[in-house]
């Protein structure tokens, strides 16, 4: 019996290996799991022209590479707005998607109050590295939420990369074209991993619309969890658990994927 294959995407912080490396461990054997890191850290800075499509052409690659005509496929923040994208474009590859508060969903049926938390992203770029990242975190939370400190020591080589490629997301977010149609004609099961603690009017938000949109969706709520400390890397073997649900409900359902 061939292993479950499986392409995990981060987010605009961590690296793959850093931010998926508890779940990966969780996984147990039969799973051929893979954290593949984000095309806008390809180079010292963001590729000419970034957009979704970039980590979109990435994903084709390495999926090419592997061999994996079909696989499961998860994604975290800005990981997870890429595999929306590469869904919305190959659905016939993806056997089940699996959403860790993406960072962007689309730009339809937006409220006034996620219209709201957009434009303090936008006010951001005008902020030096340091403050945009705190900025930046604070959106992410629930009021009342305290923003994690950042780890103590000198910051990682990596993290200097971090703000322009955060700044080149939320450029493709205001111009990309998710098709809705695409998602909706998409039938097998979603799952969406939702922190309690992060900012209701922008994951909790996300989570709402993309339940209207999806046949098969399915709403998982983390209660002592938000967007910085996320079930991945704190509570691994829950997600773990339910991500293996989902792919064996999956390939139940959808057998000659």
């Amino acid at each position: 019996m061939e292993p479950t294959r499986v392409l995990l995407l981060p987010g605009s912080v961590l690296p793959a290996e850093l931010a998926y490396g508890a779940l990966l461990a969780s996984l147990g054997p039969g799973v051929d799991a893979v954290a593949k890191d984000l095309e806008v850290y390809a180079g010292p800075q963001p590729p000419t022209g970034y957009t979704l499509d970039t980590e979109i052409d990435g994903v084709t690659r390495f999926a090419d590479e592997k061999g994996w005509d079909a696989f499961h496929f998860a994604g975290y923040s800005g990981g997870g707005a890429a595999a929306l994208a590469f869904t919305a474009r190959y659905p016939e590859r993806v056997q089940s998607l699996a959403l860790l508060e993406p960072a962007w969903a689309g730009s339809w049926d937006w409220s006034p109050e996620h219209r709201r938390v957009w434009e303090r992203y936008r006010q951001l770029r005008t902020l030096p590295p340091d403050e945009f990242m705190a900025g930046f975190m604070r959106l992410g939370l629930r009021d009342g939420v305290d923003v994690p400190p950042p780890p103590g020591g000198d910051p990682a080589p990596w993290m200097t990369k971090r703000p322009a490629g955060i700044a080149a997301f939320l450029d493709t977010f205001e111009t990309y074209d998710l098709n809705r149609s695409a998602l909706a004609a998409y039938t097998r099961p979603v799952y969406f991993a939702l922190g309690a603690l992060s900012n209701p009017h922008d994951y909790g938000e996300i989570a709402q619309r993309l339940a209207e949109v999806f046949p098969d969706f399915r709403l998982d709520v983390f209660a002592e969890r938000h967007h910085f400390d996320p079930p991945h890397r704190v509570e691994p073997d829950r997600l773990a658990a339910s991500l293996l649900a989902l792919w064996k409900r999956a390939e139940a359902q959808f057998p000659d994927a």
